[in-house]
């Protein structure tokens, strides 16, 4: 791909139905210059992710070619799941991937949003770089009411959103979107059913508890799997980097008799990121830089690891 290219990675509240999955990631396929990278879905977050970058035009369509599918086939009020959520479209963030500025994303979410919240009298909240209130940065601050708890937060005083009524949508909810750096949807499953372990680990190694910088934790039950997880988002692995917090939850099982069953990415990771392992990891150098992501792949214990989970490598930017 060439020219600007933007990377958008909403999350829809929907990992139990293939149809509905399935649906929407057409939408987004069908607009020309758009490339879905990936899509990943959940049964016990009853959640999907989807990946695609282009132009941001094309992103711009396919953004909002998405939103009226799920809009349309997701309805809230028969939505339980184990990951936080106050939308049917519950977070839309566009990243800057090559040749665009982060002020060209804020300027996509805002757009975006605008037209969510007229076309669907949508109440649409704007986070992170494009973020209008401090307390809206952090999209755990905006989603913590919950789908149920929505009404009352739009309603309460300093509570509007930032575009659209102060009302739900009836069976949407609500809308997060912003422009952010890179973010990596990062899951350790521990090999034990014990959830006050998971949420111990998650609340000690949290930046708001103060715990690892940039990073932000939960700790969730998978019943599908018979196992917990450390569900969390590295927001700068720069900052910290994947490979430290490995070691973190790690320690912190261990210590209490745990081991690590295994790690998942949701979405696609900065082969950055990789590399970075790759070096803490001594992985040869020599290697090919597929071949090295795959071993920093496997050296985080990724299940179902491989090098397309980098997203140069997935679009083709780096050979």
């Amino acid at each position: 791909m060439r020219g600007p290219i933007v990377e958008c990675v909403p999350n829809l509240s929907d990992g139990r139905h293939s149809a509905v999955v399935d649906a929407c990631a057409a939408a987004v396929a069908a607009v020309p210059d758009v490339r879905l990278l990936d899509r990943t879905s959940d049964v016990d977050h009853h959640r999907s992710v989807l990946t695609f970058v282009g132009p941001p035009t094309g992103v711009a369509t396919a953004a909002r070619r998405l939103a009226t599918e799920v809009v349309a086939r997701v309805d809230l009020r028969h939505h339980q799941g184990v990951h936080p959520r106050i939308g049917a479209l519950d977070v839309v963030p566009f990243v800057p991937v090559s040749d665009v500025s982060m002020t060209d994303c804020v300027r996509l979410a805002e757009d975006f949003g605008a037209w969510l919240a007229d076309r669907y009298r949508m109440p649409v909240y704007l986070y992170a770089r494009a973020a209008r209130r401090p307390d809206r940065v952090r999209l755990a601050d905006i989603r913590r009411p919950g789908f149920e708890g929505l009404a009352a937060a739009l309603a309460a005083r300093d509570g509007a959103p930032d575009l659209g009524p102060a009302r739900p949508h009836p069976t949407a909810g609500a809308t997060v979107t912003g422009a952010r750096p890179f973010l990596i949807a990062w899951n350790i499953q521990l090999a034990s059913r014990d959830l006050a372990l998971a949420r111990s680990i998650a609340r000690r190694i949290r930046e708001r508890d103060g715990g690892l910088p940039a990073v932000q934790a939960l700790g969730l039950e998978l019943p599908a799997l018979g196992c917990v997880q450390v569900s969390m988002n590295l927001l700068d692995a720069t900052v910290t980097p994947l490979w430290r917090v490995l070691e973190a939850v790690r320690a912190l099982a261990s210590a209490d008799g745990v081991a690590i069953r295994d790690a998942e990415l949701i979405g696609l990771v900065p082969l950055a990121a990789l590399r970075d392992v790759a070096d803490h990891a001594a992985i040869d150098e020599a290697l090919s830089v597929t071949a090295r992501a795959q071993a920093a792949l496997e050296w985080l214990g990724v299940r179902d690891a491989r090098p397309a989970m980098a997203l140069e490598l997935r679009a083709g930017l780096v050979t």
